[in-house]
């Protein structure tokens, strides 16, 4: 057994190792499409872009394991189906399970790893990495000029160009606004063409003139009745002009900005935080319920109710209840008094309203915020335990469809990874709201497809006919005839009748 085993064994690594280096790559081609708008034109080196790929793989492992584990699950059981080494190793007595058994302490592992892995490295990882994007966002761009646009990029002057040639990089029809002095327009300045470009190290930009006009405007002459305002006018074949420019080297910002953020802290971190967070927003609930005023037994009531250590106070309140008729209320009243009464029915009712409406965004920002802490916690088990998921998924399948490779394999974990991924994200955006309890949203997609494994796995064992086309074609007939016979035609049915 322990040779079969050690078969299996590395019949599974080769996939697994393969597949989980792919699953990253491709995962982080999308943050690439995801984040390309924040990298383009900044003018960063190679090392800080490297950097931050880094971190963003490594942000990107816990969704790889379990789509790696599905991957190579599939291929490998696929492969061993597909060379009939399944019908051979049933054959001789070996039991599916007993097949799964060491690939099953693998992936028990594994699962251990992505779970180390999501509470002690990945809050530092995000940690850095975000710090670092939020950096570079920051940087300013270095001069892209589009043709047609004004740029303001550059501290006190604005740009136009009529035409770049990617060739040569030869603007054509440049038109300069000097706005140094603070005053809209004073100088300006027309070019046939030019040539703009950065010094090596960032503090200024060198911008070549050919074949221009200078026109700028002087001071007006004090004390005179009639205003004049000097003109002057200058041509050039050639000017150089070098203009400081600010703020164009990356500065990285203190983490500690981010350090108490959700995505950054692990399990006792987040529990811990979900706790001051939880104490805060029910200071805040009483506090409003105490504040707003309604009738005499119903702020009685509501009072009576934030006592959360008297329950006994609680229950005499809720036991009586009092109907008012408002008809009759008003009729006691003499005719002088109602107008008044009424007057300040609505005033209350119209403060409670305002009131209302004031503090419900702040209430719900800030339950929106523990939530975001509570689902935090919940991920690093779910991604975590999805890999033991999509392993008797995924293991099962492969003995069930006996195709190995990347062909077949990768179309069906595909579907069943979206698949997965639709129901987390319905289940998430359904606990974030609180549509759903929190536990039921989190575990939403891992209750449905944990049933679907066992069920595979069930199959596979008892060598069911799962994906056998005429084991569903005379189920169909057969509910047909179930059907047929129910509403009556006169006989029963028998094997004879067919």
């Amino acid at each position: 057994m322990k040779r079969l085993y050690w078969y299996v064994l590395k019949t599974f690594l080769g996939p697994f190792v393969m597949t989980f280096f792919i699953c990253v790559f491709i995962l982080l081609m999308q943050f690439l499409w995801k984040y390309v708008d924040d990298l383009v034109g900044k003018g960063l080196d190679w090392n800080i872009l490297a950097e931050l790929l880094f971190y963003a793989a490594f942000g990107l492992l816990p969704f790889a394991f379990p789509l790696s584990m599905l991957l190579a699950s599939i291929m490998t059981f696929g492969e061993l189906g597909e060379n009939y080494e399944l019908v051979a190793m049933k054959s001789s007595g070996i039991s599916l399970f007993r097949i799964m058994r060491p690939l099953l302490v693998v992936a028990l592992i594994i699962t251990g790893m992505a779970f180390f892995f999501a509470n002690n490295v990945l809050p530092h990882t995000n940690l850095r990495f975000t710090t670092l994007l939020f950096s570079i966002r920051n940087q300013r761009p270095e001069l892209v000029l589009k043709e047609g646009v004004f740029t303001s990029e550059i501290d006190g002057y604005s740009i136009r160009i009529g035409k770049k040639d990617s060739r040569t990089n030869t603007l054509h029809d440049i038109l300069i606004y000097d706005h140094t002095n603070n005053k809209a327009n004073e100088s300006v300045t027309v070019a046939d063409s030019g040539y703009l470009k950065m010094t090596e190290d960032k503090n200024y930009m060198v911008m070549t003139l050919y074949n221009g006009e200078n026109f700028a405007e002087g001071a007006s002459t004090p004390g005179q009745r009639n205003t004049n305002f000097p003109f002057r006018r200058d041509r050039f074949e050639k000017q150089v002009i070098n203009v400081r420019v600010m703020n164009f080297d990356f500065q990285r910002r203190d983490e500690n900005i981010y350090r108490n953020t959700y995505r950054m802290l692990n399990i006792g971190q987040l529990k811990f935080a979900e706790d001051s967070l939880l104490v805060d927003y029910k200071d805040r609930l009483k506090n409003f319920m105490l504040n707003t005023r309604y009738t005499y037994h119903l702020d009685r009531r509501i009072s009576a109710l934030t006592m959360e250590n008297d329950s006994l106070l609680r229950q005499l309140e809720m036991q009586h209840h009092r109907i008012y008729d408002i008809d009759s209320l008003m009729a006691s009243y003499q005719s002088f008094g109602a107008p008044e009464f009424v007057q300040n029915a609505l005033y209350s009712a119209r403060n409670n309203f305002q009131e209302i409406n004031n503090i419900e965004n702040n209430l719900y920002g800030r339950k929106k915020r523990i939530n975001q802490h509570m689902m935090e916690r919940h991920r690093k088990f779910t991604l975590s335990f999805a890999v033991l998921i999509f392993f008797f998924i995924g293991a099962p399948l492969g003995a069930i469809i006996r195709k190995g490779g990347l062909g077949m394999p990768v179309v069906v974990s595909i579907l069943l990874f979206i698949s997965y991924y639709i129901f987390s994200m319905t289940g998430e955006k359904s606990a974030r709201e609180d549509v759903w309890e929190m536990m039921a949203g989190m575990w939403f997609s891992s209750l449905i497809f944990l049933p679907v494994g066992l069920w595979l796995t069930y199959k596979a064992v008892t060598d069911s006919p799962v994906m056998s086309s005429e084991t569903y074609i005379a189920l169909f007939k057969k509910l047909n005839l179930k059907r047929f016979f129910r509403k009556g035609t006169g006989h029963e049915y028998t094997p004879t009748d067919q």
